[in-house]
């Protein structure tokens, strides 16, 4: 497998792709004419026979996840779409609503008649803002088009569509976390059940779904779950997008089946960079377990990353090449995790804090070899035993780094301090030591 399927992408070399008429010049919004005319429950019966999975990580079915809406339950129902990319090397959604947004707006479209909500949210990170411009400049286009607002098409279907801008906290990327910022509340997340599904935005049944999967919507609706399904994997269907970034020639997005692996991806992007080798990589962002050169022929499916001791999440790629060092790469990742902790449960507030005041000692060769024994004790307290998935995603570099390059921990050790040269590094850049975080975070 060396094709990629250019399908969400494949027409971001067009100079408007980003307009309503560059997106209709394409065949745009012709699925969301084809869904009006079907029953909703057919279309989200459609989604579940694709198996699309979220996009956004947790990679849970689409269509179940649309169908867990209690029927007899009076209030409003809610879309609610998580733009709110944050994650440290994810960086999918971005792209996709700077050169298509239309797409996001035919799915919302579609998704919302399906699910029968009148009302629809797209939280976007705030600190995009030309992003955020992009979008709302799509979302009024298509009220002027009549494909959004009062009769969408003379259907009789009501849609609005509002585009949040969030405050730049990480943790709104939590679902729950989400509907609490875009309640006016702090970011942080909600203790479950209720699920959203339950009781979600308002206290009323409310689906939150990830862009890309909101985008992959229109062509399952235009092609059939048929078509989706002879992509991918059984358990895995479908494309997605894997960003590589970092000491890699040829740095984006592949747009490519799920069940690709690494190699593959590798050989089309030029390889990592010219006279260096592969050292480790993520191959969901830096919340998932880390892998080595011995994964490279791993298949990027969610069934496959996971038995072999990590997660898919959001495809995103790092690759690091020999010249990086491990500590630092992951005491970086964990002063992130840190800083972003709403500091809401005791394991994620003080178990990050922890954990960069270890990792500190340890790069600048003032640790000892039981500070390893103490990590991995901090994150057998975190895994498993906070509010939400922020607490969990830190450990995993942690562990899976002590796992894979335990004896380079040993090093900084024995040798005083860090033996790479980071002026070689050229591809990344750092700060300082974090060794004077303020303890919490931002609490």
């Amino acid at each position: 497998m060396t094709t990629l399927t250019p399908i969400l992408s494949a027409h971001w070399d067009r100079p408007d792709s980003y307009t309503l008429d560059g997106y209709r010049a394409t065949g745009g919004y012709q699925a969301l004419r084809t869904a009006l005319a079907m029953e909703p429950d057919a279309i989200v019966d459609a989604v579940k026979q694709s198996g699309l999975r979220g996009r956004g990580g947790a990679g849970f079915p689409t269509g179940m996840k649309w169908g867990f809406l209690p029927p007899d339950n009076p209030n409003p129902r809610y879309l609610v779409v998580n733009a709110d990319e944050s994650e440290p090397g994810t960086c999918k959604d971005i792209p996709l609503l700077l050169a298509n947004p239309h797409v996001l707006v035919e799915g919302i479209a579609i998704a919302s008649y399906a699910i029968r909500s009148n009302q629809a949210f797209v939280y976007v990170r705030g600190e995009v803002v030309h992003v955020i411009r992009r979008l709302r400049r799509a979302v009024a286009e298509a009220y002027d088009a009549g494909l959004l607002g009062k009769d969408v098409l003379g259907s009789g279907f009501d849609l609005d569509v509002v585009v949040h801008a969030g405050a730049g906290a990480y943790i709104c990327g939590e679902e729950t976390a989400l509907l609490d910022s875009l309640e006016g509340y702090r970011g942080q997340p909600r203790l479950k059940p209720p699920f959203p599904a339950v009781a979600g935005l308002y206290a009323s049944p409310t689906v939150v779904n990830n862009v890309e999967s909101i985008a992959s919507v229109p062509s399952i609706v235009a092609n059939g779950a048929e078509w989706f399904t002879s992509m991918g994997t059984e358990k895995s269907a479908g494309f997605g997008f894997f960003s590589l970034s970092g000491h890699v020639t040829e740095p984006g997005q592949y747009e490519a089946p799920l069940g690709i692996t690494l190699r593959e991806l590798l050989d089309m992007a030029g390889g990592v960079r010219s006279g260096h080798q592969l050292k480790f990589w993520t191959p969901g962002g830096s919340s998932t377990p880390i892998f080595t050169d011995e994964h490279l022929d791993t298949p990027l499916d969610f069934e496959s990353v996971g038995a072999a001791g990590s997660m898919l999440g959001t495809r995103a790629l790092q690759i690091f090449d020999e010249t990086t060092c491990v500590v630092r790469a992951v005491g970086r990742w964990i002063a992130f995790y840190a800083h972003e902790s709403c500091g809401k449960c005791t394991p994620c507030r003080e178990g990050n804090f922890w954990m960069v005041q270890v990792l500190d000692r340890l790069e600048n060769g003032q640790g000892t070899e039981e500070d390893l024994d103490k990590l991995l004790d901090i994150c057998d307290n975190l895994l498993g035993r906070s509010f939400c998935a922020l607490g969990d995603g830190a450990t995993s570099p942690v562990t899976s780094s002590i796992k894979y390059f335990r004896q380079e921990y040993i090093d900084h050790v024995e040798k005083g301090g860090c033996p790479f040269d980071h002026s070689r590094a050229t591809l990344w850049g750092d700060r300082p030591t974090s060794t004077t975080t303020e303890r919490g975070g931002n609490q």
